[in-house]
C-alpha cells in the first residue's frame, strides 16, 4: 500500500474537522461545533490550499463532508467521527486501497509460475482493509502521544 500525499492530507483534514466537531484540539475551527473553513484547515495542517480544495471536493462527493457557502460557511462531517473510518477517507480520495501496476489488486492477473501472486495481493488487500476499516476518526482522535509511542516499538 502506498499512502499518497493526497490520502495523507485527506485524513489530516478529516481529523481536523472531526476534532472541531468534538470541541477539542487545534483543528482550525477553534474547538467549537462551528463549520471549519478550508483556509483554516490548510493553514493549521500545512496543506497547500489549492490542493486541499480538490481533496475537500472529493470528500464531499463521497458523502463524508458537507459544505456551506458564504462568509459563515465551511465544512462539517456528514456523520459522527465514530462512524467514519480511515478506509472511507482513503477510498474517497484514492479509489482502491491496494493496487498492482496501477490496477486494483483483484484485477491483477497472472499465469504460469506467477499465478499464486494474485492470492498474495488479495491477502495484502484484505489485511489493509481490516485495519483501515476498523479504525475510525474518533479512534485516532482518542489516541495520546504515549499510545503512538507504544505502537511504533
Amino acid at each position: 500500500m502506498y499512502v499518497s500525499a493526497r490520502s495523507d492530507y485527506a485524513l489530516r483534514a478529516m481529523l481536523a474537522v472531526a476534532a472541531a466537531v468534538r470541541g477539542g484540539g487545534d483543528a482550525g475551527g477553534g474547538g467549537t461545533n462551528e463549520l471549519v473553513k478550508a483556509g483554516s484547515l490548510a493553514e493549521v495542517q500545512e496543506i497547500p490550499l489549492s490542493f486541499l480544495q480538490g481533496i475537500l471536493l472529493d470528500l464531499r462527493r463521497a458523502g463524508l463532508l458537507l459544505s456551506h457557502r458564504g462568509a459563515e460557511g465551511g465544512y462539517a462531517l456528514t456523520r459522527p467521527p465514530e462512524e467514519i473510518t480511515v478506509g472511507d477517507v482513503l477510498r474517497a480520495v484514492g479509489g482502491s486501497l491496494t493496487t498492482v501496476r496501477g490496477l486494483p489488486a483483484e484485477r491483477a492477473g497472472y499465469h504460469g509460475v506467477a499465478a499464486g501472486l494474485t492470492d498474495v495481493w488479495l491477502a495484502v488487500h484484505g489485511a489493509i482493509a481490516t485495519v483501515v476499516d476498523s479504525t475510525s476518526l474518533a479512534d485516532l482522535l482518542s489516541r495520546t502521544p504515549t499510545d503512538r509511542a507504544s505502537t511504533t516499538s
